[in-house]
């Protein structure tokens, strides 16, 4: 019986969330993680973003808590604010030199790496894993318009795997998303959500973030 493949998840965190915004679906990352487990053996699943660190609170907090006590490894850095030329206050965090020293360090002991991006600057990246005998797959869509993904990091990858056909399997099931009551609908500010430790979640941060923990009687895979 030959080996099963080893694999690993590439996740540009800021990209896939603008990726599957436009094609109108929440990605459930437990259930991303256990697709790509039933497709051979998972080594790491990475996810990479910036922070914002003077906020004294962050929406994407609770979910990066989440992933890193359920089998994924986060990489964040602070972000950068710079002035551009026309004097406008911008927001800077590029995280595409972390995700690509960690793809060529992890190189040689993967067989296929999965990258969830649509950036072109990741083509070279690309390159130099297939020459170290690593086979890619892009994940993004050519579904919208324009499409989320460049051109040449679509043909450079071995393989192109459209979102919008991996909804049904890696997206949060529509009927999880939390209705908004009739008092939210008026003018009254909406509550600032408090934090909590991963494991003190419960179900309203399952549903807002597409977060499936298992119950008592749930057994993993």
């Amino acid at each position: 019986m030959a080996n099963p493949q080893r694999i690993a998840l590439f996740i540009d965190g800021a990209n896939l969330y603008a990726t599957t915004k436009t094609l109108g679906f929440d990605i459930d990352y437990k259930r991303l993680l256990k697709e790509f487990q039933s497709r051979g053996t998972l080594v790491r699943a990475f996810y990479y973003t910036a922070l914002v660190e003077d906020q004294e609170y962050s929406s994407i907090r609770p979910l990066i808590d989440w992933l890193d006590y359920n089998g994924y490894r986060v990489v964040t850095k602070p972000t950068k604010e710079f002035v551009d030329s026309t004097g406008r206050r911008k927001v800077k965090g590029n995280m595409d030199i972390e995700l690509a020293i960690d793809a060529l360090e992890l190189a040689p002991y993967i067989d296929h790496m999965v990258l969830f991006s649509g950036d072109g600057d990741f083509r070279s990246l690309v390159e130099a894993m297939q020459r170290r005998g690593v086979r890619v797959s892009v994940a993004s869509t050519v579904t919208t318009q324009p499409p989320m993904v460049a051109d040449e990091l679509r043909r450079q990858a071995d393989e192109f795997l459209d979102l919008s056909q991996l909804a049904s399997r890696i997206g949060r099931d529509p009927v999880d998303r939390p209705q908004r009551a009739p008092s939210e609908l008026g003018d009254a500010r909406p509550e600032r959500p408090r934090y909590q430790p991963p494991g003190q979640a419960g179900a309203g941060l399952e549903r807002r973030y597409g977060i499936r923990q298992a119950s008592d009687g749930d057994t993993e895979e």
